[in-house]
């Protein structure tokens, strides 16, 4: 177990492989552990850190940071602390929020953007993944498989002020603006069958910028990393292996991940 102190608070987090650094970020399930498999794929060419956001796994429970502004400063410290320069992200659900508000504060250290199961307006947001308690949305959103047992054993971990704080902050997010500023190549992925954020419409999506492309996984729910690891594995690798600045519409579509494109 690797830790970093952050304002005498503990921050968790693990790394595998070596190269490029490649950060993961969480989302409202969970904690970094059920990053584990892709990790292991990323490792081959990639220096993979995944950690626990204020409030969840193993990191420090301190209800004043769990503020979205608090968790990206905690992804800042992070960088900082452990002296990683330019870099790309993964986040999913409230990860993929954490990215894309530091990547907007930070463009010149945000390399790439993969926001998995994001959110495009508070809308698209289930009811019941604001009110629900950690570990019942984990036997709402998880299958009873062994990829999925790392999510569901750390919920309970997770502190629900952390959850509530998160959708707090929500109503004073910009959604179309944060997109209008971006300059950040991003891959959005969203599950189909996605029971707590819906996919983005045809309006949102014809709104995105032209660096910023949406891949639909016809088969997975909220957790695509886990529902169809393999194709997501696949996905991600070739984003993360176009050139700096490319659009990620540039990416060939390829039969074996069967997958539609908005």
């Amino acid at each position: 177990m690797s830790v970093i102190v952050v304002d005498r608070e503990i921050v968790h987090y693990e790394v595998l492989g070596r190269g490029r650094p490649l950060i993961f970020l969480h989302g409202w399930v969970g904690s970094w552990r059920y990053w584990i498999p892709v990790m292991q794929a990323a490792a081959i060419q990639y220096r993979a850190y995944a950690l626990d956001l204020w409030g969840f796994g193993d990191s420090a429970k301190s209800a004043s940071r769990y503020t979205l502004e608090g968790q990206v400063s905690l992804l800042d410290n992070f960088l900082l602390e452990l002296g990683i320069g330019r870099v790309a992200l993964v986040g999913h659900g409230l990860g993929a929020f954490v990215a894309l508000l530091y990547a907007a504060r930070f463009p010149e250290v945000v390399d790439r953007v993969m926001a998995v199961s994001y959110p495009m307006d508070e809308a698209s947001i289930n009811p019941r993944l604001r009110t629900s308690p950690p570990p019942v949305l984990a036997e709402w959103l998880l299958g009873r498989t062994p990829e999925t047992e790392p999510a569901r054993a750390d919920a309970p971990k997770t502190d629900p002020q952390a959850l509530t704080a998160s959708f707090n902050a929500l109503a004073s997010v910009n959604f179309k603006a944060l997109w209008g500023q971006s300059t950040t190549a991003c891959l959005l992925v969203h599950g189909n069958n996605d029971a707590a954020v819906t996919a983005p419409s045809l309006e949102q999506l014809a709104a995105l910028p032209e660096k910023t492309h949406t891949v639909l996984f016809d088969e997975s729910g909220h957790f695509p990393m886990l529902d169809e690891s393999n194709k997501f594995n696949r996905l991600m690798v070739d984003f993360l292996t176009l050139n700096s600045g490319e659009s990620p519409r540039q990416l060939q579509l390829k039969e074996e991940w069967k997958r539609r494109v908005r």
